[in-house]
């Protein structure tokens, strides 16, 4: 398990990623070519209710009459003024906050269809295709989009896509210029929105684009499902070839399983069949995999399948699929096991947005993300609410995380199971995925329309069950589970009201259940008294009406045998949903750590009781200049036997750790020190001091990563701190910090997890917010050295000395682009 500290975890991490299966290997075993499409892209606002503002379009004059009619996608259209942006890319983050009460959930961003100027955007990019790639098929793939996007190519209309989360892909064989330039062009309108928290705008995951000869294997039909049998898995394996060529094809399947050194540990091969003209065949197999490594949280084993089709002896398409052998098992009597093995489950649940970024998390930042859930004990997160973007799941197949994925809409309709079905395709593979949300909190199904929920429910557990017979489904209700949706459900996940779970349990004892949300305990980062006045919550036990606090949820999931665990609301604070306080309040505070993956205290107590390792957490700090001689609350998370609190070197006596809990003192303020002592069988074994500091005289810059690769995606995270004259953190220093970044990189986003500060997310300045801010660079394609520099902003009343920090980047093998 990841037991690094929380700077510097991402670098072990990631420096562990091998792909046996490179792009040369790929290559060399057919003529697929999947091509990052992010790059090079031109961007302007357009508008949702003014033609004129949005190049033209929308006048009512036949906008979709003639095929090839759109100007704005051909070669004569000035784009010069547009401006030049790579995806992923989210333009909310970009706009200023507004005062609109509407917009509260939404993170008072000025989007919707009483902002039209600001809730439409244009994305164009001419891109060249070769004349020898005809007769292959060529699709643009997008991995997400918020909201609805049109599609031109070349000036023909090309497709819509309609949600902000699912993937969505349009073929463009026969809109081409082959040997010529063409022009893409998407219309993205965010005027619509999802859910009831931040969703961003733009195009905020990956583009693709992808050629394929005619005959090849059919997008996310490839599957891997293995079963256990002593010291030999069973894989059966499955995939769909399509015909999209003029003329009956005779093709076979192989798939070639490697290890993780890449060495070949298994074939099987799936006898020809004939494929007729624009037609589609399914190929299933098995092979025996001996002695398998098995995926688990501590050891996250992974294998790969190539997958290859071929035709008269030539190998036509290939794909390769990272799989994982491991059971997992829900028991109605001893809660959840992975390789038979009991595991509770330590879950947070998580929007997908980031401080300075928004919705366009890079790549890097999401395993940044995950490791400091890791950090703290966490073995598993929730995807709230909506389809996971692929990295989030590659990453948590790669780092032992276990996952509970949810699709956004709890429907029959066409478009729900749409969605629903290219989740459980395309993640299937996936073995940190241990079971399916099909919701939540869906109020209506669950009470008044419970018999259409019932029903609704029941299409689409069928549907999991069809496409992935391995796996639980379930959702997460905030009710008794008595009717409606839950009759359906393979586990049952209750959100809060710890008095349900217990009767339900006595009514139905042959029911697995856990905590599908629970918690929901709210704290400023730093802050140690509520103040409405302020918005800020006290980071001792703050926690809104149906919530319970870190110590509440947790001794009861904890403790009770039948329980499988449960995943805390939220791992992470994030835009929107300002509670428990509206405007200024511009996100949640209901994060074990704060927009920025700045820890809370109460990731202390998870660390302490989800952990295996020493803790000693005592807070608050030490700094309350004009509070002499008040008493203050003096807290300590920690998992040793007993606990000794001293003040300025006198001892205020020991407590028993009780177990799940923590230990607290009342403390008369004075000037100094506190320390706590934690001992374990009679010896001291941790410390942990808080000091009165002076002010903020200097600052600190510090990397997660000081080498990174040169690829024009990679990020560095880099933690700001002020420190006093000896170089302590001043836990109240709010100092202006401005920024230089020079060299082979650029500043994508800053922040400083204070839930009430509305500065800019992309301007090179940020303010701290209790001694901490955050800056985020990404490199370019060359490699180099990338330098920032932090100083006093301005005008600030405080002298402080600068800090410099270089982060170098390294040329490395670049991902297959379009030109």
């Amino acid at each position: 398990m990841v037991t690094r500290s929380a700077w510097g975890r991402t670098a072990a991490l990631m420096s562990g990623y091998s792909d046996p299966t490179s792009v040369e290997a790929m290559a060399a075993v057919a003529p697929r070519e999947h091509l990052l499409f992010d790059f090079g892209w031109k961007f302007t606002l357009g508008n949702g209710a003014d033609p004129a503002k949005d190049l033209g379009f929308g006048n009512g004059q036949g906008d979709f009459a003639k095929t090839g009619d759109f100007e704005f996608a051909k070669a004569k259209f000035d784009d010069s003024k547009w401006r030049t942006l790579n995806l992923p890319h989210d333009w909310a983050v970009e706009l200023p906050f507004v005062r609109d009460e509407v917009q509260n959930s939404h993170g008072f961003k000025p989007l919707g269809r009483r902002y039209p100027e600001t809730s439409v955007g244009w994305y164009r990019r001419s891109f060249d295709i070769p004349e020898s790639d005809k007769g292959r098929r060529i699709l643009v793939e997008f991995d997400g989009a918020f909201r609805d996007v049109l599609v031109f190519v070349n000036g023909c209309f090309i497709g819509r896509n309609d949600n902000g989360y699912a993937p969505f892909q349009f073929d463009l064989s026969d809109f081409l210029a082959y040997g010529k330039k063409n022009y893409i062009v998407a219309r993205v309108d965010a005027s619509f929105g999802d859910g009831w928290f931040y969703e961003g705008a733009g195009i905020y995951r990956h583009v693709w684009l992808t050629k394929t000869d005619a005959l090849h294997l059919g997008k996310w039909e490839s599957y891997v499902r293995s079963e256990l049998n002593g010291n030999s898995a069973m894989l059966t394996v499955g995939t769909m070839v399509k015909n999209e060529g003029n003329q009956v094809e005779s093709a076979k399947v192989r798939w070639q399983i490697l290890d993780a050194e890449g060495k070949t540990v298994a074939t099987a091969e799936a006898p020809a069949q004939s494929i007729a003209a624009d037609g589609s065949v399914n190929f299933i197999a098995t092979a025996t995999l001996a002695n398998p490594a098995l995926w688990s949280v501590e050891q996250p084993n992974l294998y790969q399948a190539i997958v290859t089709v071929e035709s008269g002896g030539k190998p036509r398409d290939a794909e390769r699929v990272s799989f994982g052998v491991r059971t997992a098992k829900f028991t109605a009597d001893k809660g959840f096991f992975l390789n038979g093995k009991s595991v509770k489950i330590q879950g947070t649940c998580n929007h997908q947005d980031h401080a300075g970024v928004g919705a366009a998390v890079p790549d890097a930042l999401q395993w940044f993300r995950l490791a400091v859930l890791r950090e703290m004990g966490g073995n598993a997160v929730r995807t709230s609410h909506n389809m996971p973007t692929p990295e989030w799941v590659e990453a948590c197949d790669r780092m032992g995380m276990m996952m509970m994925c949810e699709t956004r809409q709890m429907s029959s309709n066409p478009e729900g199971m749409a969605q629903l079905e290219v989740m459980v395709k395309r993640y299937r593979n996936s073995p940190s995925i241990i079971l399916w949300s099909i919701g939540n909190e869906e109020n209506q199904l669950q009470g008044p329309m419970a018999e259409q929920g019932a029903r609704i429910a029941a299409e689409m557990v069928r549907l999991c069950h069809e496409l992935d017979p391995t796996r639980v489904v379930s959702a997460a209700v905030n009710g008794n589970n008595e009717q409606g949706v839950s009759d359906a459900f393979d586990i049952i996940g209750f959100n809060y009201d710890l008095k349900l779970p217990d009767k339900y349990h006595q009514e139905h004892p042959n029911r697995p259940i856990y905590g599908s949300e629970t918690s929901s305990a709210i704290g400023t980062r730093g802050v140690y008294a509520s103040d409405p006045l302020r918005n800020t919550v006290n980071s001792y036990d703050g926690v809104v009406p149906w919530g319970e606090t870190a110590e509440e949820w947790w001794k009861f999931y904890g403790t009770r045998e039948w329980e499988a665990g449960g995943f805390a609301w939220t791992g992470f604070d994030y835009r929107g949903e300002p509670t428990p306080y509206g405007w200024p309040s511009i996100n949640s505070q209901f994060g074990i750590v704060d927009m920025c993956g700045f820890p809370k205290d109460n990731f202390y107590y998870y660390k302490a009781w989800w952990g295996k390792d020493p803790v000693m957490h005592v807070f608050p700090h030490w700094n309350w200049t004009g509070r002499e001689g008040d008493e203050i609350p003096v807290w300590v998370y920690s998992n040793l036997d007993e606990v000794e609190l001293f003040v300025n070197g006198k001892s205020l006596g020991s407590q028993k750790v009780p177990h799940l809990g923590h230990v607290e003192w009342k403390v008369r303020y004075e000037p100094g020190a506190i320390e706590a002592r934690g001992s374990k069988d009679g010896k001291v074994v941790l410390t942990d001091k808080r000091e009165t500091t002076g002010p903020a005289a200097t600052i600190r810059l510090t990397a997660d990563r000081t080498d990174i690769n040169a690829d024009g995606e990679d990020v560095a995270v880099i933690k700001v701190e002020g420190l006093d004259k000896d170089g302590r953190l001043v836990p109240i220093a709010n100092n202006r910090i401005a920024f230089k970044i020079t060299g082979n990189g650029a500043l994508i986003g800053v922040g400083n997890g204070d839930p009430n500060c509305q500065e800019s997310d992309k301007a090179p300045k940020r303010s701290l917010f209790n001694g901490f801010a955050q800056v985020i660079v990404q490199t370019t394609r060359e490699p180099g050295e990338i330098q920032i520099e932090a100083h006093k902003d301005g005008w600030d009343g405080a002298n402080l000395t600068p800090a410099t920090i270089t982060i170098k980047s390294k040329q490395v093998e670049l991902r297959p682009t379009v030109g």
